[in-house]
């Protein structure tokens, strides 16, 4: 297991909880928490300040922008991106002693500022749009948006609005 980076003053920027497996290639910015028993595939970003409890698993290629917060038991599939400040949960009735993670199946995104009830489901290669609170489980290949959150259009009216929307920048 890496050690965490220290300050000039040998203070910790980061905490690495014990029995954390971390996989190749992987970057994490600094003042980030990762719980105990946490695993974190190969070319895995985490982002500042992002909070990564215990008992998390994140899949490769996976991107976890700053300020997010993944609570213990969450389960992070492959080629997945986390917006800055999006927020999982994982008790359904608080506070209760029964604790179930949301799962976020491959491909998926969760926009910015975005919170996901616990025990919630989110498809391969769903989107969920900034500032959605996600309440029920997304089907894959849909975009939700809204509070709370309601099916907007399938993945690929997304995909051809994205499209032509990079398009205007090519040179």
């Amino acid at each position: 297991m890496p050690k965490a980076k220290k300050t000039p003053s040998n203070k910790p920027l980061n905490h690495i909880g014990r029995n954390v497996k971390i996989g190749k290639n992987v970057k994490i910015w600094n003042f980030t928490y990762i719980g105990d028993n946490t695993k974190i595939g190969n070319n895995v970003k985490i982002g500042s300040l992002a909070h990564i409890d215990y008992d998390v698993k994140i899949g490769d290629n996976t991107r976890i922008e700053g300020m997010a917060y993944l609570p213990p038991k969450t389960v992070i599939g492959r080629n997945v991106f986390i917006g800055p400040g999006a927020i999982l949960t994982n008790d359904p009735y608080p506070p209760s002693r029964k604790l179930i993670g949301v799962v976020v199946e491959d491909g998926a995104v969760i926009c910015a500022g975005a919170l996901v009830k616990a025990g919630v489901r989110i498809g391969r290669n769903s989107i969920v749009a900034m500032g959605a609170v996600v309440v029920k489980n997304v089907p894959p290949n849909v975009v939700v948006m809204g509070v709370p959150a309601t099916e907007k259009s399938r993945i690929e009216d997304y995909s051809e609005k994205r499209t032509k929307w990079e398009s205007q920048f090519q040179e």
